[in-house]
């Protein structure tokens, strides 16, 4: 289980080389939305992503000795295994959709990764990773089911409890873009004891709102399919067997919001932010803006 001293000790190993992201507003944002709304802007995280905190969290706490790891993602979990790996002089060797966007797989190949491409509507991702990993020695990071993944991603908490209190907030919603739920699942955990009045809430893409079934059932559910949405980059099975209990325990109802409110979104952002954010990161602020069913004080 993820804890809070393993979210301090990753927030340690990657000071230095893992950007603090700031919370950004805007009064025609706050209008537009009906209440007050705060972006954590972690597309401008190294690599482009919050995914660059669990790439290193995971490769940083690697036994001495470790020839090389292997990692499954679209994108942005390639990107972050892939440069903390190269800063760590080791192979790094990325599993990835054939259809994930071509940037994302040159990018990552430019950090120095091999990248083995499949068709994720054909292929067993899970299988062909296990396969590579045993074939060639690597060590397994996946995008969200891993606990120094997890505690990589709850630093992007550990930020919000202490910017939140500098700024006078001690109560919200705190809205999270979900795939896997490693994202958060760590932000959950470092704000159930750093900042116990801010409860996460999931959101996800109409259709592939697997984690918000599944708080809402109690049980696990699954996606019935893997592709259909802009947002590529929290397209996923179903949620984590890690990160769900966590989720079960410290998280509020899931929210899901439409390709079209997650392309507005990324309007907005850039309109009134001047930040560029990906469908897939945009969906949290589609939710504070346009879910009215969304509590959020």
């Amino acid at each position: 289980m993820t804890t809070l001293a393993a979210i301090e000790a990753a927030a340690a190993r990657m000071r230095g080389h893992v950007r603090e992201t700031p919370l950004l507003g805007a009064p025609l944002l706050d209008r537009l939305a009906g209440r007050r709304v705060l972006v954590k802007a972690e597309c401008l995280q190294v690599t482009g992503s919050f995914k660059a905190r669990g790439g290193w969290a995971a490769v940083s706490s690697l036994p001495t000795g470790t020839g090389g790891v292997l990692a499954m993602s679209s994108g942005n979990h390639a990107q972050g295994v892939a440069w903390a790996a190269a800063a760590h002089g080791i192979v790094a060797v990325i599993l990835m959709p054939s259809d994930a966007p071509g940037v994302k797989i040159a990018n990552t190949r430019a950090y120095g990764a091999e990248v083995v491409l499949y068709d994720r509507a054909t292929e067993d991702r899970d299988a062909l990773a296990a396969r590579l990993s045993a074939d060639r020695g690597l060590a397994l990071i996946p995008p969200f089911d891993h606990a120094e993944v997890i505690a990589g991603q709850g630093t992007v908490g550990l930020e919000i409890a202490s910017q939140a209190a500098a700024m006078g907030i001690d109560a919200a919603e705190v809205l999270v873009c979900c795939g896997g739920g490693g994202l958060s699942a760590g932000v959950a955990t470092a704000l159930a004891a750093k900042a116990t009045d801010l409860r996460v809430r999931t959101v996800e893409p109409v259709g592939f709102d697997d984690m918000a079934r599944s708080l809402a059932s109690g049980v696990a559910q699954s996606n019935p399919a893997t592709t259909g949405s802009i947002c590529d980059a929290i397209l996923t099975p179903g949620p984590g067997r890690l990160t769900l209990p966590i989720l079960q325990r410290l998280a509020g109802p899931g929210l899901s919001v439409t390709d079209d409110q997650a392309r507005q979104a990324m309007a907005l952002a850039f309109t009134h932010l001047r930040i560029v954010a990906e469908p897939g990161g945009a969906v949290a602020l589609a939710a504070a803006l346009f879910t009215r069913t969304c509590p959020i004080q």
